[in-house]
């Protein structure tokens, strides 16, 4: 039977107490898999990524959806994507042949990326990419150089736009390492000089103002300012035909996090861009938006083992998982906060406080510090949610450990979507060098 439970989050549901994602028992998840284990619930990510397409269309005449790969990427999450007609927006040679792996036409992909290496640039011109992202002079060189036919660019440039969000994930503060400033006249420059260029094609400008953003003024005042600087370059002579947006649409992590649904975010910022073009007498540009994190962040949880439980006397009692900072270093680089249940007694009620500790031997490997849950026990399966987006694509090996598989869930079935590493992978590319001089 069906209870209630006040996970607030996605698609998850309760029955007789377990937590259910995708229409799978968790417990029985991390029963046949293991753990750590990333589950991603396929019907969630694609009927967010769908909302996305289907606002746009109703609102604003010319448009692309661009997925952003590095919240999650994976051969799987192109081939799910691409049905729908989303483009990618990549930033490294690995993502954009992930990408192309998983049937991801090149026609929609851009390759954005603030230090594109010249094989990357070689590679991304092969292939065929729709656009790249210039974000230096050198680049606009290389591809200049590299390209036997000219190749569409957009510039990314720097509105000063200072979203409300964590200062490590803002992207336009006057000392963002990322695009040209349109303050100090670098932007409109730099655009200026494209034309000088005989294999490259000018089409547009692109920002990207920070991540986990939950109210749309700062959309709104991206939008004035992107569409003032369209004013100027017009009256330079310079057409602009495209508007690249970024993404930044934000999730729920915790209770006390209230984002706007892809829905709205969609709605306000093309009806937003499209008084503001009115308004300035300009031609409306293609909108381009990169949503990444919105679509599949609240589609996975994690599911660990509780193992340790120390309790320091009078001060805190820690539980420790089967992952830590490995799987999940966003509470190490920004001080990310989490939802977490207990997989088996999803509703029950929490009266013990705990810091859930990761394995890693780091003092900062805490995961959540400080959160309510049911009495824990050795064996116990937590389940921490909202990590569908900046955990597998971040993940690493540190100290050795084992980057977990990713399992895919859908109407009561499971398969994996990532399959789990072994030890063999992780030492398959180490080497013992000057063996003769160590004999």
């Amino acid at each position: 039977m069906k209870n209630s439970c006040k996970i607030g989050i996605g698609d998850l549901s309760v029955t007789d107490h377990k937590l259910i994602i995708g229409g799978c028992d968790s417990t029985e998840l991390a029963a046949k898999y293991g753990t750590p284990l990333y589950v991603f619930d396929v019907r969630r990510a694609l009927r967010t990524a769908k909302s996305y397409v289907d606002v746009l269309r109703h609102v604003y005449p010319d448009f692309t959806v661009c997925y952003a790969s590095k919240a999650f990427g994976c051969v799987g999450i192109y081939s799910l994507l691409e049905p729908l007609g989303i483009g990618a927006d990549v930033v490294s040679g690995g993502e954009l042949y992930t990408a192309l792996k998983g049937g991801m036409p090149a026609e929609r992909i851009y390759f954005h990326g603030n230090n594109k290496s010249r094989d990357e640039i070689e590679y991304a011109v092969e292939s065929g990419v729709e656009c790249f992202v210039v974000d230096s002079e050198r680049e606009l060189e290389l591809v200049n150089e590299i390209a036997a036919k000219p190749q569409n660019i957009l510039v990314r440039v720097n509105p000063g736009v200072e979203a409300h969000t964590h200062r490590f994930i803002q992207t336009t503060t006057p000392d963002s390492k990322f695009g040209f400033s349109i303050a100090d006249g670098t932007a409109e420059q730099f655009i200026k000089s494209v034309a000088t260029y005989k294999n490259v094609v000018f089409k547009g400008i692109a920002c990207h103002i920070g991540s986990q953003i939950f109210e749309k003024q700062s959309f709104e005042i991206a939008i004035d300012k992107m569409t003032d600087f369209i004013v100027e370059l017009n009256a330079l002579g310079i057409a602009v035909e495209r508007l690249d947006l970024g993404g930044g649409f934000g999730i729920k992590y915790v209770e006390e996090d209230r984002p706007l649904t892809p829905e709205e975010y969609m709605q306000n910022s093309a009806s937003y861009l499209l008084s503001s073009v009115k308004a300035k007498n300009i031609v409306a540009p293609r909108l381009i938006v990169e949503p990444g994190r919105s679509i599949v962040g609240e589609a996975g949880i994690t599911l660990y083992t509780i193992g340790a439980i120390k309790t320091i006397k009078n001060i805190k009692t820690y539980a420790a998982v089967d992952g830590g900072m490995f799987e999940n270093p966003r509470p190490s680089l920004y001080d990310a906060q989490y939802t977490a249940v207990v997989a088996d007694r999803a509703d029950a009620e929490r009266t013990h406080t705990y810091s859930i500790a990761g394995k890693c031997c780091e003092s900062g490997d805490i995961l959540i510090d400080g959160i309510k849950l049911p009495n824990l026990h050795c064996g116990d399966i937590l389940a921490v949610l909202s990590t569908g987006a900046y955990h597998y694509s971040m993940a690493s090996n540190y100290n050795r450990n084992l980057i977990p598989p990713v399992v895919a869930v859908m109407d009561g079935k499971s398969d994996y979507m990532v399959k789990p590493q072994t030890y063999e992978d992780i030492t398959r590319n180490d080497c013992v060098p000057f063996t003769e001089v160590v004999k």
